[in-house]
């Protein structure tokens, strides 16, 4: 049995306009999964639904096989932490920490223990009299990860947890905040826009688009396989190409026909292709009947440390490719070959008009 079950949970705030449209998923107990998606596509509105914080127009919401429904958000043993942290300021680090378990009316001796267990798991230890304006944005970040801990919630709800740090930071963290969770075992679901802190932290990743859930799966699934044109722009790939199956292993686009390792719909069939930025390989002219080759006109070129971006345009089709080492400049024609294995067919979307005499 699931832990967590949303069941075609629905919430309107315009007429036609859904933020949350017919959502239904699961999770494990112990589980970490990650609402991940741009700014208003329902992530947040969904948390607050299950956390009972907002009131749905449908669905369910169902708890060790249980309807939550008519349980009030402060009835339902859930830890929250988000982006502010939201500490209080007048109090100390172990004042802090120790808000939710006086609340529950835990004994003074149980408070402390707890509490500098909390402190402990993340690091704090002997921190427990600092203000919370001598503390630097990382530590307040694990004040609050202690605080919404230390009661023992059943389901633990994070918005954007790491959103008000700098990147450096956000880095490091990420990291030991799923270390900690999974410490704890608690079950977590954790809202973010950013994919690869999505990536370190879940153990599967929800991709929402327009208040529904576009793929729920695990990080390497999500990032290698993009189930819908819609995930895979959103996971910052450019190359989403229209094509139409003119042959067995071969698609049509406008820049020339490209031969996949994949089995392909009927010919005549239009999709839509994922041309992954690692794909492109420069050659010389003279080999220039290989395969799956562009000719074509470098646009702009952006150093990245480890590789370069490299942009080029063929028929007002922007692609980008990532390449170590590239000497080109921008302006200069040149003649990629493309892997076929790095290709791959996605759910169709619409294409341009007239894309069939456009092809050869």
């Amino acid at each position: 049995m699931a832990f967590l079950e949303v069941r075609s949970l629905k919430r309107s705030f315009e007429p036609g306009r859904p933020a949350v449209d017919d959502v239904t998923f699961s999770m494990g107990e112990g589980e970490i999964v990650c609402l991940l998606g741009p700014s208003g596509c329902g992530k947040t509105t969904l948390l607050r639904l299950i956390a009972g914080l907002e009131p749905a127009d449908g669905g369910e919401v169902w708890i060790d096989g249980s309807d939550i429904g008519p349980i009030p958000a402060h009835q339902r043993d859930f830890g929250m932490m988000f982006q502010d942290f939201a500490l209080f300021p007048h109090k100390n680090v172990f004042d802090n920490v120790a808000f939710g378990l006086r609340m529950q009316g835990d004994s003074q001796e149980d408070v402390a223990k707890r509490v500098n267990e909390m402190l402990d798991l993340v690091d704090l230890e002997g921190l427990g009299e600092r203000d919370i304006d001598q503390l630097s944005g990382g530590e307040q970040q694990r004040v609050a990860l202690a605080r919404s801990l230390a009661p023992g919630p059943r389901l633990l709800m994070l918005d954007e947890p790491l959103g008000a740090l700098d990147r450096s930071l956000r880095e490091r963290l990420m990291i030991e905040l799923r270390m900690i969770l999974k410490r704890v075992g608690v079950t977590s679901l954790y809202v973010t826009h950013d994919q690869t802190e999505a990536y370190a932290v879940s153990d599967r990743v929800a991709v929402m688009n327009r208040g529904r859930i576009e793929q729920l799966e695990s990080p390497e699934e999500v990032y290698h396989h993009p189930a819908t044109p819609q995930v895979a722009r959103f996971l910052g790939f450019v190359n989403v190409v229209s094509g139409i199956v003119v042959a067995a292993n071969q698609v049509g686009t406008v820049f020339g026909k490209l031969r996949l390792n994949q089995l392909l719909p009927a010919v005549n069939t239009m999709v839509t292709l994922l041309i992954r930025p690692e794909a492109a390989r420069l050659i010389e002219q003279e080999e220039g009947r290989i395969a799956n080759t562009i000719h074509t006109e470098i646009t702009d070129i952006s150093f990245r440390g480890r590789y370069y971006q490299v942009w080029v345009t063929v028929d007002d089709q922007a692609l980008m490719f990532e390449m170590q080492g590239f000497r080109g400049k921008i302006g200069e024609g040149v003649h990629l070959a493309l892997d076929p294995r790095a290709i791959e067919i996605l759910p169709h979307e619409q294409s341009s008009p007239g894309l069939e005499q456009k092809v050869y």
